[in-house]
């Protein structure tokens, strides 16, 4: 087989950005191993001289070469084996039954008339679940080898023959094997509670319906209502008459992020409408998303949208009533993707700069263009007209051949799509309010992925969380007393959950200034944004900002960003998690263990065990 050059740029390309961040957290985790060695040789300087600090820090290397690359895995399992009876000792079924007695409870206290309950039930089981799992496991990880040393029980194994790293390997193996059991027991009654607590469906009678106001009666008339209520909500239903060559149908707007299929039947000239079960609550979206650009309210390019005060610039705003507009380009649009027009999902931010009928949506609409279209002669054309609530997820579906304002019929992919790329334009049509958009606030529904993989994804994640705390306290208590170890591993995990904002603290990109700083603006109650007045005490301050940044540069860099390897949003949400992304935190995931255990091993090679 002959590869082509230019297909290897590419790939390598794609490989440095998948492990850009793992590679450069070993390399940092490289440089403190060789200054660890180095502090070592110095040690070994000074007590026996540079020569013989050379020759026994190569003796140390060399035995922990042996040691790591002469693992049994018979004596690991053994030792892990050991491992899950003690936390079976420790009675490690009593997180499983906290766990069932919280959903017991839980039902009477999650609000199924939430505007989104899917979202309700499964941020409720995966932040339980995370919860309790990774509490047990820092508990477990960081007692184990203290509670051995102090009981002795540590002597017995160490007189058999068994080598240190497999003693701490066994540890880590044991104790995510219990914690990997309880995952699986709670993921699969977490499912089927999420199941049951959403499932249902309504009533609807004949009698719920009525005319439509305004239908002509050159026949039968467009028919509404509602459904029966339950789950403390109801749906809006239209049914449309029969026509030639086409039953009557029925359609149930969309509730909570739901809706059910309608199924009419007739019998003896009697009708009877039935709902099917919930659809669209437990999903697992696939989007595609586009590249966003702006224009301001003239119609000209501008970077970006204005800005209506919030401290949060996630979003850009666009005014209604001007040519103000947020343009999205998608690529990869075919029609075999989307035969039946593109389906746009949308999650705006509403600002109001008066209330009026606050029930009511502010309205907005969408047009469509060919992205090579010339634009000084060929305008977009209005394809929708919506209604938009704050940050409420709308559906939005331009078809394939659609009536503009224009008065002519379009196709879509004839007109609008050009090598795959179209694009959608939004605009508010209410002057004085505005959308906030984002990048990511419009997307296409390129098509639905399993829930139920999605969930067990989501729960992967937990268990790569469970790891790395696992792997952290088994380190810490080689060479720390319990308590100690456990408050270590503790600040690990809350340092972790942290890592992105000490990171940015540390280079200087949160408003404040440095950690020094900012404690000194918080106790003078300064404003963040004004420079410090120039004087001894800011010198000070900043001074001291320079190594405490450094500090937590090098924590950010080091501790695992545990925010990232939780999935929970993804499935709470509704959207599937990519399989890169699965793939990238699970080997940076294990890329983190690699050294922690080699540094644990280490720690307990060259402790006192006998004193």
């Amino acid at each position: 087989m002959v590869v082509d050059p230019n297909d290897v740029v590419p790939f390598f390309d794609w490989l440095l950005g998948w492990t850009g961040g793992l590679a450069q957290w070993l390399l940092i985790i490289f440089c403190v191993a060789v200054g660890v060695s180095a502090f070592g040789w110095l040690v070994a300087a000074v007590r026996h001289g540079p020569i013989a600090a050379f020759r026994i820090t190569w003796h140390v290397l060399a035995n922990a070469a042996i040691d790591l690359t002469h693992i049994s895995p018979r004596r690991v399992w053994a030792l892990a084996y050991l491992a899950i009876q003690e936390s079976i000792r420790r009675r490690v079924v009593v997180v499983f039954a906290i766990f069932i007695v919280i959903l017991l409870f839980a039902g009477w206290y999650l609000d199924q008339a939430s505007i989104d309950p899917a979202r309700l039930y499964l941020d409720f089981v995966l932040t339980a679940t995370s919860y309790l799992v990774l509490l047990l496991s820092l508990f477990l990880s960081s007692q184990s080898l203290p509670a051995d040393f102090k009981s002795h029980t540590i002597y017995t194994v160490v007189t058999k023959p068994v080598r240190a790293s497999e003693v701490v390997l066994g540890r880590i193996v044991g104790f995510t094997a219990v914690a990997s059991i309880l995952l699986v027991a709670m993921g699969a009654i977490s499912y089927v509670f999420v199941q049951r607590g959403l499932a249902h469906s309504h009533t609807l009678s004949s009698e719920d319906l009525q005319p439509v106001e305004g239908a002509v009666a050159v026949g039968p008339a467009t028919l509404q209502g509602r459904t029966g209520i339950t789950n403390q909500h109801r749906h809006k239903v239209f049914v449309s008459p029969a026509a030639e060559g086409r039953k009557e149908q029925g359609r149930v707007q969309i509730e909570q992020r739901h809706t059910h299929e309608l199924t009419i039947h007739e019998e003896d000239g009697k009708k009877t409408y039935e709902l099917g079960p919930a659809e669209g609550m437990l999903t697992a979206r696939v989007p595609l998303y586009g590249k966003i650009a702006f224009l301001d309210p003239k119609g000209q390019p501008t970077e970006k949208g204005v800005n209506v005060g919030d401290e949060w610039t996630y979003r850009s705003y666009i005014p209604g009533g001007t040519e103000a507009a947020a343009i999205w380009t998608f690529d990869g649009v075919t029609e075999e993707q989307f035969p039946n027009g593109l389906p746009i999902e949308m999650t705006l931010g509403v600002f109001r700069t008066y209330k009026g009928n606050i029930e009511k949506g502010v309205p907005g609409t969408l047009w469509v263009r060919n992205p090579k279209a010339d634009k000084s002669k060929e305008k977009p054309v209005q394809a929708r007209v919506f209604e938009s609530k704050e940050f409420v997820t709308d559906t939005q579906t331009i078809p394939r051949k659609f009536l503009g304002t224009d008065g002519k019929m379009h196709d879509l992919f004839k007109e609008f799509v050009n090598d795959g790329k179209v694009e959608v334009w939004l605009q508010c049509a209410a002057p004085a309010q505005y959308f906030g958009v984002a990048k990511a606030d419009m997307y296409l529904r390129a098509k639905n992925a399993s829930f139920a993989w999605n969930f067990i994804k989501g729960y992967w994640g937990i268990w790569l969380q469970t790891l790395l705390i696992i792997s952290l306290g088994v380190f810490f208590s080689t060479f720390l007393s319990g308590p100690v170890a456990m408050i270590a591993t503790l600040g690990a995990l809350v340092g972790g959950f942290f890592n992105d904002f000490m990171y940015r603290l540390a280079t200087q990109q949160t408003y404040g200034g440095g950690p020094f700083e900012s404690l000194y603006r918080l106790l003078t109650q300064q404003n963040v944004t004004s420079e410090l007045p120039p004087g001894l005490t800011s010198t000070v301050v900043k001074t001291l900002d320079q190594p405490a940044q450094s500090c937590l540069w090098l924590l950010a860099n080091i501790l695992p960003d545990f925010g990232h390897y939780s999935f929970s949003e993804f499935v709470a949400s509704g959207f599937n998690i990519p399989g890169d992304t699965l793939l990238t935190f699970t080997c940076r995931a294990f890329g983190f263990v690699l050294p922690a255990f080699v540094a644990a091993y280490l720690c307990l090679k060259n402790r006192e065990i006998a004193k």
